[in-house]
């Protein structure tokens, strides 16, 4: 089957071009797909131009746009298992983790659907009752939508579903990693109704196919997360046409404990924030931030369960994290561990690849620890996005706040104290988007996500996601003018 929809159809590549994508778990061939060229993602934007512009898209109303998100929900739902499975062999991560992705992005389109139908709009006083002043948000046009590989079917989905909210047409590009589930999502936007154009899909690197989107001056917006270098390159490319960006650029987040905390919660969530899906989460708790008094008793007690981390293929049951995305991911995580020794960080446990034979095949690496470490490092200034935590001590409130915002990101940052004032003191000082007490990781459609610094650009999730998409106009009616005489006196 061909795997670029454009203009209402799945078409090939036009150049003939193949990839295939590959099982981090095994390097066996999941399916080989289109891979697209600059004219292809031409075509697509092409399409979404017209349907834009042209289309019948463009007399759908909010209520008719609002159901189709509901529907699309639906068909969420229906092929849960399907999809969270695709999801599970193109990135590794356990069943369970796809099926939580399913279930968070079926609520993303159930939150815009009925996001879609709350009007924004607002009467403004004038000051003069002649006048009526409105403000308006429209869509702002074609989209170009560009997806990570570390959560594929979640990330374009935040983008997708406040994008026909706000009616908008769209070209999505995936990772060439890991497209399969965002191929399924087209599939479901197809069969849920959306009209021919409304949302292109094209497969392929950035380069041309992902470069030809952000360069071309019939993309009204880009919206990217991924990595801080491309971000900036996208940032760079489109100034040259003045289009609108959103960047979620990823984080070196500190997970900050309190000698108060609750030990035992402390330790698990400190775990799960960095070793949940081996560390390929862009909002990682990798910075573990201790207190002094409490230091010692908790490393080693962490240490000791990260041993006991099982590793494993995601569609075992009792797998608790998956292999790293590819072969080359995983050098780049090696020469972290490497860069840490190097400059002095004390490893407690793992460090390598795993022994383990059944592992052999996959892009396994074991879960690493290190302890002495200090600002001045590179494995703790730059995002390793891997199973690496590196272990900071402080003595002082004061010093907690300092650690946790010497960072050029700012995405995400938890505090763990069993005192709510100093809780609160401490996630008001942090310089992050989201600041987690006494948890870490979860998030709400309904609450806007992104960050601070070189965390990125603009927000998604909640009421500003939705803005994103938006243009907004001023309508100014006066309704007893009368001549004002300025060059008649």
């Amino acid at each position: 089957m061909s795997t670029l929809f454009i203009d209402g159809r799945w078409v090939s590549a036009t150049a003939g071009g193949t990839r295939e994508v590959v099982n981090p778990f095994d390097q066996s061939v999941i399916r080989t797909v289109d891979e697209a060229a600059a004219t292809d993602a031409e075509a697509a934007v092409r399409a979404a131009r017209a349907a834009f512009d042209d289309g019948e898209w463009r007399g759908w109303t909010a209520r008719r746009r609002s159901l189709l998100l509901r529907r699309v929900a639906e068909l969420l739902q229906r092929d849960r298992a399907e999809i969270a499975r695709l999801e599970t062999l193109d990135t590794g991560k356990t069943l369970v983790e796809s099926g939580i992705d399913v279930d968070d992005v079926t609520s993303v389109f159930e939150y815009y659907a009925t996001q879609a139908e709350s009007d924004p709009g607002r009467l403004v006083d004038a000051g003069n009752p002649a006048v009526r002043s409105r403000v308006l948000y429209e869509p702002i046009g074609v989209c170009a939508l560009i997806a990570p590989w570390n959560y594929p079917l979640l990330q374009i989905a935040w983008k997708v579903a406040p994008a026909l909210a706000a009616g908008n047409t769209m070209v999505l590009k995936p990772s060439e990693t890991t497209p399969l589930t965002t191929i399924k999502l087209v599939e479901l936007l197809d069969e849920a109704g959306a009209p021919a154009g409304v949302a292109n899909l094209v497969l392929g690197a950035g380069d041309p196919v992902g470069s030809t989107l952000t360069e071309s001056p019939q993309v009204d917006m880009v919206s990217f997360t991924g990595g801080l270098a491309t971000g900036s390159a996208i940032m760079a490319s489109a100034a040259r046409t003045v289009k609108k960006v959103a960047l979620e650029l990823g984080g070196k987040n500190p997970n900050i404990v309190f000698a108060d905390a609750d030990f035992e919660a402390a330790i698990d969530y400190a775990l799960i924030a960095v070793f949940f899906h081996a560390g390929q989460v862009c909002s990682a708790g990798t910075r573990l931030v201790v207190e002094d008094a409490l230091h010692d008793e908790f490393v080693a007690e962490l240490t000791q369960r990260v041993e006991r981390i099982k590793l494993g293929n995601g569609l075992d049951a009792d797998t608790e994290s998956g292999p790293l995305v590819s072969a080359e991911h995983r050098e780049k995580v090696e020469s972290y561990v490497s860069i840490a020794v190097d400059e002095g960080a004390r490893l407690l446990t793992g460090g390598r690849r795993p022994d383990d034979p059944k592992l052999a095949r996959g892009f396994f690496y074991l879960p690493t620890v290190f302890d002495d470490c200090h600002g001045g490092m590179r494995v703790v200034q730059e995002e390793t996005f891997g199973p690496i935590m590196t272990v900071e001590r402080f003595s002082e409130i004061e010093d907690a706040v300092r650690i946790g915002n010497d960072t050029t990101y700012g995405l995400a940052a938890a505090v763990w104290t069993g005192e709510a004032r100093k809780a609160e003191y401490v996630a008001r000082a942090l310089r992050h988007g989201t600041v987690w007490i006494n948890d870490f990781g979860p998030y709400l459609p309904q609450a806007e996500w992104g960050g601070y610094k070189r965390s990125g650009v603009g927000r998604e999730l909640g009421h500003a996601g939705l803005a994103e998409y938006q243009e907004a106009k001023h309508i100014y009616e006066n309704t007893a003018p009368e001549p004002q005489r300025w060059f008649a006196r």
